[in-house]
């Protein structure tokens, strides 16, 4: 028998319906753990109590260190987080940037809330619990469970809106045979960075659409409004419209990292065109993401530049990470 921490922070497992028809996270992990009928011993803490689409970089730090805290504690075997599925990839990234392997950490949700009927919240938790059992798991990073699978948070997605299990890529790294873990794969890490101080709450690194017709106009009102970091989210292997090539020279010249990320869901920035594609935006300057979806790739921006004091270091640092295999 193991001892499991659970990390409350809100989500839809934790929501139920209100009179005017809008779910609110409103549970709390010991009312979730209370109907927990398995064999692991429980304790639980309350980090927050919000839907994920409200969290901020400090609510996302916060979280990290509640888990670092956990981890610390004498007696606990495996830590889990119930979070909401809208931007568990980012929160369970961040984490798994930082976490150091001493017992598995576990992220969970659900698709449905507390209240309903069909209610898939209690099953996946009892799942993750087993997942932050099993010890082999803390060599994994941060994982992502649902429907008796165990992802690395690295490459996951949300990629379905009400699916049951709503998430894809990541390295899958473990499955559910009955009551059993069956370990699959322990992927390669990269090294650890330190928690971020509380200055990260205040990092600024925007995001930029691009596409037919979209201009350089966004990007550089992000720059005028303080932008520390830019992520581009391209198109296909890493391309942009007219203006582009010049908007990232000016970024870059002025001492701010420009991060080529793409809007397609899977597959690596691979830089192939000119013409102002992708081989011209690098050589303007800016760093591809390679597997690093563009959300994700934002948080280690945002990592990355409480740890780096010039641009060439957070580039040649961001590249150790991006090209340290998430693999089994």
């Amino acid at each position: 028998m193991a001892h499991i921490r659970i990390l409350g922070t809100g989500g839809t497992i934790a929501s139920t319906q209100t009179a005017d028809g809008g779910a609110i996270a409103a549970e709390s992990a010991a009312t979730l753990a209370e109907r927990l009928t398995g064999r692991h011993e429980t304790s639980t803490r309350e980090l927050l109590t919000l839907g994920s689409y409200l969290l901020d970089l400090g609510h996302l730090r916060l979280i990290s260190r509640g888990i670092e805290d956990a981890a610390r504690e004498p007696g606990v075997d495996g830590i889990v987080i119930t979070h909401g599925t809208d931007t568990v990839e980012e929160t369970a990234f961040l984490a798994d940037l930082c976490h150091e392997a001493r017992v598995p950490v576990v992220f969970t949700g659900a698709q449905r809330t507390a209240d309903s009927l069909s209610a898939d919240g209690p099953a996946n938790l009892a799942q993750a619990i087993e997942f932050a059992a099993t010890p082999a798991l803390a060599q994994a990073g941060a994982l992502i469970a649902f429907g008796g699978l165990a992802r690395t948070a690295r490459g996951a997605r949300k990629a379905d809106t009400l699916a049951p299990d709503p998430f894809r890529g990541g390295v899958p790294v473990a499955h559910l045979i009955g009551d059993r873990v069956q370990v699959d794969a322990l992927p390669a890490r990269a090294p650890r960075f330190a928690l971020p101080g509380e200055g990260f709450a205040a990092r600024r690194v925007d995001l930029i659409p691009t596409g037919p017709g979209i201009g350089p106009d966004l990007m550089r009102a992000a720059l005028g409004l303080g932008a520390e970091a830019i992520v581009l989210i391209a198109s296909g292997t890493g391309n942009a419209g007219p203006g582009f090539v010049d908007a990232v020279a000016e970024a870059v010249r002025g001492g701010v990292p420009v991060i080529l990320g793409t809007r397609t869901p899977w597959g690596p920035v691979v830089p192939v065109y000119g013409n102002g594609g992708g081989v011209d935006l690098v050589a303007a300057g800016a760093i591809a993401a390679g597997d690093l979806n563009p959300y994700q790739a934002r948080l280690l921006a945002a990592v990355l530049l409480g740890e780096t004091g010039t641009p060439v270091e957070f580039a040649e640092r961001f590249v150790a990470y991006r090209d340290t295999a998430a693999t089994g």
